[in-house]
């Protein structure tokens, strides 16, 4: 069976083997009566051995054929299960990055809804300083130069009688009356120029600056000196009102609350950008505490990033107490700006 005979092989070389080894001498009719019992015998012997053979070779078929059909099922499943785990690999990628999105979004959202409230507020202050600033003005207007006016007027009308019938010391009064008259030119000027310099428009901002400057030392008796690029005058007006805006500011901020004694403006150019940096040796503060600070200390420190921002610029603050403070605005030479 393990070399491939068949049953009738066996059989040839069975009556072979009786007519080689067994029978060799005796007589053919003997030979044959013999061989033919043999072959009865080997008949029914065999015809089990080949039931069982032929079974058995089904059998091995069959299970041939089972092993084909499990192994390509065993395939399939390799590959099924090979798309599952890829298909469950990129959802869980999917998952991660949506959750990650998700935390994105959500830190973008709290970002959006702290701005909103940080420009709520801002513009609450801002609505309540230009209030005060008016009221401020008002009462200027109403203390100072009407009541001057009104004095000039009297002044005026007494001028008039007196020239009627006595000259004497009528220049001394021609001379006050003037006096009080340059007085009220004097503080209408000084409210323009808080209003809107016009030297910023007219000359340009290095001597806008200039005379701020100049007044500021003589109001707060802080030194203070300035240091610019000539083309710096080259930038469009709204960036140049930016830097004039930030620079008011920020002095006044130094006069109020840093106790110095010296403050340096210097504006440079730095790569394709326009730098300003305003530093004073006061007393600082910390950062965080200040930007986290009420109403008119915050104010302040939010217009000036506010401004900026609208120019495509940006502002950062580096203070420590006592080591002064330094207020850095960068604003892009090429980027075009938002209407101020």
């Amino acid at each position: 069976m393990t070399i491939g005979l068949e049953t009738l092989d066996l059989a040839r070389i069975h009556e072979e083997a009786l007519l080689t080894l067994v029978l060799p001498n005796d007589l053919p009719a003997t030979r044959q009566a013999v061989v033919r019992r043999a072959g009865v015998f080997f008949a029914e012997a065999i015809t089990p051995i080949e039931k069982t053979h032929r079974i058995a070779h089904e059998a091995n078929a069959d299970l041939k054929k089972m092993i084909r059909t499990l192994n390509e099922r065993s395939a399939d499943l390799a590959a099924s299960n090979r798309e599952l785990q890829r298909q469950i690999t990129q959802r869980k990628a999917m998952e991660e990055s949506l959750r990650r999105s998700q935390q994105h979004y959500g830190q973008l959202l709290a970002q959006s809804i702290h701005m909103q409230e940080q420009l709520r507020l801002l513009s609450r202050q801002l609505l309540s300083a230009q209030e005060q600033e008016r009221k401020v003005i008002s009462r200027e207007l109403h203390d100072v130069v009407a009541q001057t006016l009104t004095s000039i007027n009297v002044r005026l009308a007494n001028l008039k009688k007196e020239a009627l019938s006595n000259t004497k010391g009528l220049d001394r009064k021609i001379a006050r009356t003037q006096r009080l008259v340059e007085k009220s030119v004097n503080v209408v000027h000084r409210f323009a120029r808080e209003l809107r310099p016009a030297v910023l428009d007219d000359l340009g901002l290095i001597p806008a600056l200039h005379t701020f400057l100049k007044g500021f030392r003589h109001e707060t008796g802080i030194r203070v000196s300035l240091s610019a690029f000539a083309a710096v005058e080259q930038v469009n007006g709204d960036k140049r009102t930016v830097l004039y805006r930030v620079a008011q500011e920020a002095l006044a901020n130094v006069a109020r609350h840093a106790q110095a004694s010296r403050a340096e403006v210097k504006i440079q150019k730095l790569d394709d950008a326009v730098c300003m940096k305003i530093r004073d040796n006061g007393k600082g503060f910390h950062e965080e505490s200040a930007l986290r600070a009420k109403r008119g200390k915050r104010l302040g420190l939010l217009g000036m990033r506010e401004r900026l921002d609208m120019v495509g610029g940006k502002f950062s603050i580096e203070s420590a107490p006592g080591r002064g403070t330094t207020i850095l605005a960068w604003i892009p030479l090429g980027q075009a700006s938002k209407a101020l």
